[in-house]
């Protein structure tokens, strides 16, 4: 099918976008939709043919884009987040990946009728996992920080490891003669120009970012070329040294004092979603049925291999002297789906071998994906249940972070706390945190976007974060720090009318729609007058009896709604711009103010004239029915 290249490219775009939103939308993780697009438009209809599309460009750009995905997965790498787990995830990328090896070598052999070159080389691009897969995946399984931190640190730094084993088998596979020597040769020179290079330009890359040289417009672009530029260099200097070089680059750039990585990381991510999107697409469309077809039920065998034997003993045998628990090391024995590097890998040296005029190269690529297929759709379908099962899932994110610790924001924790919301206050004054504390809340004493708070406090149940501090020089740097580490809407203030309205004294346009929590009265100095005069936390259920318009007439002007709860435990925090349609069995948690002395005569009142009406109304109702009985009595006979 003849196309105009430029709409294959904005087309592959368009789908890569497209299946990403579907993947968000019914939370499963994106190469799922992205292989099923790319073997359509591929060996189904034969719409997309990348080989004829890029040419001999077609690996160089694969060999970029996952060079950008690993330098940006490792720019995540904080050495503090491993917590002590730092032997778990050493064990599970040379020992675990030795065992994986291991077991996947000859089963490949006997079950595929492989080679033993061949299966030695299937076997190590098979060890690695992926962060492709496993991040999306982790955000919908949620499993325990420890967890979620071991099988972050594995599926990014095995990549280069596997890449590794990958390169030197297939140097000794082509090496014609002194093939050992050859191969321990070509490894220390990847080693050596792998860690080599990458410390000095993470290095050089962060003294330049740290001393401000390059202007902050440019930094991205600078870091970017680069990275890329390391890269190629570092293959030139030792063939495939690159994926190495560049993960050592990322995350001695991530673990550097004074280097602010935040902007680029988040340039990176961009551009990452977008690179793997359209790899998946473009890789899955080379795929050829017949070869998969050429795989046969050898094939199932060597999945079992993989998935039920490889990856149990890996996990175990790594776990030795680690401390985790059997709950922990069964989730971690089953979440290990394959990615894109392997994708990308195998590819590439069944390319090279083909072209070498080994035949049976032509397995390689559909067996590796077979597996990454597999891997993905049974572990991204099941893991949430197994998480569960197991017991070590972290619970849904609807709690909340409450900066300022005053009697109100006490009162409201209290009030969440006790319908099970997590709630945890941060203040910079001890005496809220004291307070706090003596009310059995959780606490953080500190600025709770400084770097020790980054480390210690635990915000994985948190959803939301309420700035309801008296400090207006801190809360919009909260405002805007956790915005950005919990993404759009995530974060809400209190209203800022007190503030003078001069022009010159007013805040930004961007921030002032962030402040519209509760009301827009509801301002730190009211809420403070109110608790004082002596308002309360109350929650009223409604129900079909005493419905909104009850509560409303109940409680009047008194009452002011900070949230409502569904029936299924959801809370809605009430804002200047959102009003939710509470109905019968919701919960309306509300800071009700008492009745003045007025106010409270004048209800009474109102109580005794319809007590007095009612009373009327019966009375005249009960005439009424004697009346209409005595009328249709029958008339007395004569005796």
């Amino acid at each position: 099918m003849n196309i105009d290249p430029m709409v294959l490219l904005v087309g592959v775009g368009l789908l890569s976008i497209t299946c990403q939103y579907l993947a968000f939308k019914v939370k499963i993780p994106a190469i799922l939709p992205l292989l099923v697009t790319g073997i359509l438009l591929g060996p189904t209809f034969g719409v997309l043919d990348p080989d004829a599309l890029f040419g001999d460009l077609l690996f160089p750009l694969v060999s970029l884009s996952v060079a950008i995905i690993l330098f940006e997965g490792a720019l995540t790498l904080k050495f503090e987040d491993l917590a002590g787990h730092g032997s778990m995830v050493r064990n599970l990328c040379t020992v675990g990946a030795a065992v994986t090896w291991a077991v996947a070598t000859p089963v490949a052999h006997y079950a595929l009728g492989m080679s033993w070159q061949m299966a030695f080389l299937f076997g190590a691009i098979v060890t690695v996992t992926g962060p492709t897969v496993i991040v999306p995946m982790l955000r919908s399984v949620r499993p325990s920080a420890k967890v979620a931190n071991i099988l972050r640190w594995e599926g990014i730094v095995i990549d280069p490891i596997g890449a590794l084993l990958a390169v030197l088998v297939y140097e000794y596979i082509i090496a014609v003669q002194d093939a050992w020597t050859h191969t321990l040769l070509t490894f220390g020179l990847v080693l050596g120009v792998g860690f080599g290079l990458g410390a000095l330009m993470g290095y050089g890359m962060g003294l330049v970012l740290r001393k401000n040289w390059v202007p902050h417009y440019l930094q991205n672009t600078a870091v970017l070329t680069l990275m890329l530029g390391a890269f190629a260099g570092s293959n030139m200097l030792a063939h495939e040294s690159g994926l190495l070089t560049v993960t050592v680059m990322g995350m001695w750039l991530a673990n550097m004092k004074d280097v602010d990585v935040d902007d680029i990381l988040e340039f990176k991510e961009t551009l990452s979603v977008l690179l793997i999107s359209a790899l998946f697409i473009l890789l899955a469309a080379r795929l050829d049925f017949g070869s998969i077809m050429q795989v046969g039920w050898g094939a199932i065998l060597v999945l079992f291999a993989i998935i039920f034997i490889a990856r149990p003993i890996s996990v175990l045998i790594s776990s030795v002297g680690t401390g985790l628990n059997w709950r922990e090391l069964g989730l971690l024995s089953w979440i290990a789906p394959r990615g894109i590097v392997a994708a990308a890998v195998s590819a590439l040296f069944a390319l090279k071998l083909e072209t070498l005029g080994y035949a049976e190269a032509d397995l390689l690529v559909p067996m590796v994906f077979l597996v990454i297929i597999a891997t993905v759709v049974l572990q991204s379908l099941t893991s949430v249940h197994v998480a569960n099962f197991l017991g070590v899932r972290a619970p849904a994110p609807n709690g909340f972070l409450i900066f300022g610790g005053s009697k109100f924001s006490r009162m409201l924790a209290l009030e969440l706390i006790n319908k099970n919301i997590p709630v945890r206050i941060a203040d910079t004054n001890w005496d809220s945190i004291r307070q706090a504390r003596m009310d059995n809340i959780p606490t953080y004493y500190g600025n709770p976007i400084s770097e020790h708070a980054r480390r210690t406090m635990d915000l994985s149940a948190m959803g939301q974060v309420l700035v309801m501090s008296p400090y207006r020089q801190l809360n919009p740097l909260v405002t805007y720090h956790f915005e950005h580490a919990m993404g759009k809407g995530s974060v809400l203030g209190l209203s800022a009318n007190e503030q003078e309205s001069r022009a010159s004294h007013q805040v930004s346009e961007s921030y002032a729609k962030k402040l519209g929590l509760f009301s827009e009265s509801a301002t730190y100095g009211r809420l403070a007058s109110l608790v004082a005069r002596g308002a309360t936390m109350k929650t009223t259920k409604l129900s079909e009896a005493f419905t909104l318009e009850k509560y409303h007439e109940t409680y009047g002007a008194r009452a002011l709604p900070l949230c409502a709860i569904d029936p299924n435990g959801h809370i809605f925090i009430y804002t200047i711009s959102h009003e939710f349609k509470t109905k019968a069995d919701w919960q309306i948690v509300s800071l009700v103010t008492p009745e003045t002395a007025e106010e409270k005569a004048a209800r009474e009142a109102k109580e005794e004239a319809a007590r007095l009406q009612k009373e009327a109304d019966e009375r005249a109702l009960k005439e009424a029915k004697q009346r209409e009985a005595e009328g249709e009595m029958p008339p007395a006979t004569e005796a």
